[in-house]
C-alpha cells in the first residue's frame, strides 16, 4: 500500500512538472506570436484609419471605431498599382521557370552523372554563397548595362534564373533517391532527361514545391536589383512601387494609404504562403536528411 501511495504521488508530481512545462512553452510561444504578428495587425488597422483621424491620434489607438476602405480605393487611382502587380506578376512567372530548368539539371548533373571535376565544380558552386551580394550585384549591373538592357524585363530576369543555394538544396534530395533505381532505367535503355522526368522529379516533387514557392516570395519582394536596374514606371515591380507612391502618389505623411498599398502588396504572398506551409517544411526537411 504504501508502495501504491508513492508510486501514485510521483505520477502526480510528473503530471504537475509536465503540465507546468507545457504551460509555460506556451506562453512564451503565445508572447512570441503576439510579437511577430502586432506588425500586420498595426498594418492592417492603419490601413483602414483615416488620413484625419490617423493624424489626429496624439497617443496611438489599437483600435477604430469607423474604419474605411478609401485608402484601398486610393491604392490604385493615385499611381498604376495594377501596372506594378502586373510586372511583377510577368517577371515571377519567367524567373521562377527559367530558375527551375537550370537548378533541376543542374542539380541532377552534379547528383547522378559522373564526369571529371565534379566534386571540386561542386566545391567551386558553393564557395560561391561565400561572395557578398553587394559584389555580385556590382557586377551584374555593370554586365546588363554594358549589354543595353537596363529598363527591361530580361535585364531584370538574367540574374536571377539560377541560385547555388537551391542547385545544393535540390541536389542533396536528388542523391537520396536510391541509385540502384538509376542503374536498372539505364539497364532498360531510359535516356537521362527520361529518367529525371519521370522518376527524379516525381519523388522529389515535395523539394521541387518548395524551391518554386521560394523563389516566388524571393520575386516578389525583390527591391534592391530592380531599383538598380529600372528607372522607368512601365517597368516598376510592386517593391519599387512602394517608393513611387510614397514618393509620388500619396505623399510621405499619408501614412495609411501607404498601409493600405503595402496591405494589398502583402495579401498575395501571404496566402501563398498559408496554402503550402506544409510542403515548404516538408522539402526544406526532405532536402536536409540523408536516408
Amino acid at each position: 500500500m504504501e508502495q501504491s501511495a508513492e508510486f501514485n504521488r510521483a505520477r502526480r508530481a510528473e503530471r504537475l512538472q509536465n503540465g507546468t512545462r507545457k504551460t509555460l512553452t506556451y506562453l512564451l510561444l503565445s508572447v512570441w506570436a503576439l510579437i511577430v504578428l502586432f506588425p500586420f495587425y498595426w498594418m492592417l488597422l492603419s490601413s483602414v484609419k483615416s488620413y484625419s483621424a490617423y493624424n489626429g491620434e496624439f497617443v496611438p489607438k489599437f483600435f477604430t471605431l469607423n474604419p474605411t476602405l478609401q485608402n484601398y480605393v486610393d491604392a490604385f487611382s493615385a499611381v498604376p498599382l495594377g501596372r506594378y502587380f502586373f510586372n511583377t506578376f510577368v517577371f515571377t512567372v519567367i524567373t521562377t521557370a527559367l530558375m527551375l530548368v537550370v537548378i533541376v539539371l543542374a542539380a541532377y548533373a552534379f547528383a547522378r552523372l559522373n564526369f571529371r571535376g565534379k566534386n571540386l565544380v561542386f566545391t567551386l558552386f558553393l564557395a560561391l554563397m561565400m561572395i557578398p551580394n553587394e559584389l555580385v550585384i556590382i557586377t551584374n549591373f555593370v554586365t546588363i548595362t554594358n549589354w543595353d538592357l537596363r529598363n527591361t524585363f530580361l535585364g531584370l530576369i538574367l540574374p536571377s534564373v539560377t541560385s547555388v543555394f537551391y542547385i545544393y538544396l535540390l541536389r542533396e534530395n536528388f542523391a537520396q533517391v536510391p541509385a540502384e533505381l538509376y542503374y536498372a532505367a539505364k539497364v532498360d535503355g531510359t535516356s537521362d532527361m527520361k529518367y529525371l522526368w519521370k522518376v527524379m522529379l516525381p519523388i522529389c516533387r515535395p523539394t521541387v514545391v518548395t524551391v518554386v514557392i521560394l523563389k516566388v516570395i524571393e520575386c516578389w519582394n525583390s527591391y534592391v536589383w530592380p531599383r538598380l536596374i529600372t528607372d522607368e514606371e512601365s517597368h516598376f515591380l510592386v517593391s519599387n512601387g512602394i517608393q513611387a507612391i510614397r514618393e509620388n502618389g500619396f505623399g510621405r505623411e499619408n501614412i495609411p494609404a501607404m498601409m493600405a498599398a503595402v496591405v494589398v502588396i502583402s495579401v498575395p504572398l501571404i496566402i501563398l504562403f498559408l496554402i503550402f506551409r506544409k510542403k515548404i517544411m516538408e522539402g526544406v526537411s526532405r532536402g536536409g536528411t540523408k536516408g
